[in-house]
């Protein structure tokens, strides 16, 4: 087969970097700014709660049923016009919510969501093409910083442009964004070189043979329960069982959102250092564990002990995010990575999905103390599945497997 140009060391693979951060930054402030409008769509659209859970509900939906097919788009076509493809199917779908609040809204949502799903799984990949081993890590933690980001521009924008203009009509700054980000991919963004396989070789085979990479998936998709258990009650805890303040309380949770964003990036960074994506990514299993322990710990005899650890587990619980995409994609090898990070975003989104209401019933039944107990079990059992022994030899295989 022939090489590709070393495109590793062109400085022009932070400028890409940046523009895929923007691009999903943009697609999380409508994927998961909807939130924020809730009390809004409430008061002023006299919308039941139910009926405002389908509206949240509905771009996770349609992200997790387009993400795999997106990945294997991007496996074949390329990363650039897969991902501005989806964004100006997601800025449109958004625009038409926003405009035509009615019967059709649902829809528009969903396919909404399907269309910033594009992002999730091919800018990953780009990632990958663009930068060399010893950088990886690091480049996918920054890249993992665009859920926060996009989390925070949502919460600073959405709620104030819909006091102003009304809940929907809020909907088009995300909008206007990913169109945006479409416009900036396609300028500034290229697809890295790609090597060519020469003519009649053996198709490449499935990563997905042994179980190094299901394993993976499976300890990323556990380890979404104390991301979830932390940022999802943190505010609800201090309010009603610390009785602070509810601005002091979003304060707080915001400050960790923060504080995450920045150890996603040390983690990729240390696992650039140490030449190992999994061994960090255990380690971070272990911490996680003993952070959800000493929160039901504190619950029970030290408040002090409790409030800690929401500050430590808002750290301690994202940092795998930026280690096991870079793996799955690293373990994939070029030819399936799209599809990976698919299947990497689904699992870690269908979790998502499920831990709050599971947990909220096992709390509301128990207590905080013995729900987040129960809940460390799967961070424990992540340090258990994590295949970090089997890392080197999948690793060696996936590069030659081009």
């Amino acid at each position: 087969m022939t090489s590709a140009p070393d495109v590793t060391r062109s400085r022009r693979r932070w400028l890409v970097l940046g523009v895929g951060v923007l691009a999903q930054t943009a697609a999380c402030s409508f994927v998961y700014g909807l939130p924020f409008l809730v009390p809004l769509l409430r008061d002023q659209g006299g919308l039941s709660l139910a009926r405002v859970g389908t509206y949240v509900g509905a771009p996770t939906t349609g992200l997790l049923l387009t993400l795999i097919a997106w990945g294997a788009a991007a496996d074949r076509s390329g990363e650039r016009r897969v991902i501005a493809a989806g964004l100006v199917a997601c800025a449109a779908a958004v625009g038409l919510a926003a405009l035509f609040p009615g019967p059709a809204t649902l829809v528009f949502l969903l396919l909404g969501g399907a269309g910033a799903a594009s992002v999730f799984a091919a800018s990953g990949r780009m990632v990958m093409g663009w930068f060399s081993v010893r950088e990886r890590g690091t480049a996918m933690g920054i890249r993992q910083t665009a859920q926060p980001l996009g989390v925070a521009l949502a919460g600073l924008t959405l709620p104030a442009l819909g006091v102003a203009a009304g809940p929907w009509t809020a909907l088009l700054l995300p909008a206007a964004l990913c169109l945006v980000a479409a416009v900036l991919v396609l300028l500034l963004a290229p697809d890295p070189p790609r090597r060519e396989r020469p003519a009649g070789s053996a198709p490449v085979r499935s990563p997905y043979r042994t179980p190094t990479l299901w394993r993976v998936h499976a300890a990323s998709a556990l380890l979404v329960v104390p991301q979830f258990a932390v940022s999802a009650f943190g505010t609800e805890y201090l309010v009603r069982q610390q009785h602070w303040a509810p601005a002091a309380a979003g304060a707080f949770v915001a400050a960790g959102q923060v504080a995450g964003a920045f150890g996603r990036i040390g983690s990729g960074w240390w696992s650039d250092r140490v030449g190992s994506r999994l061994r960090p990514m255990r380690q971070v299993a272990v911490g996680a564990t003993v952070v959800l322990l000493l929160f039901a710990l504190g619950d029970a005899v030290a408040p002090w002990l409790a409030v800690t650890m929401l500050a430590v587990g808002a750290v301690v619980t994202v940092a795998d995010n930026g280690l096991a995409f870079t793996s799955t994609a690293e373990l994939a090898g070029v030819s399936w990575s799209g599809r990976a990070l698919g299947v990497q975003n689904t699992g870690q989104n269908a979790i998502a999905s499920a831990v709050p209401v599971v947990l909220g019933a096992l709390v509301g039944a128990t207590g905080y103390g013995l729900g987040f107990a129960v809940a460390a079990l799967a961070p424990l059992v992540a340090t258990a599945v994590t295949p970090v022994r089997d890392e080197p030899a999948a690793r060696a295989e996936a590069a030659a497997n081009r």
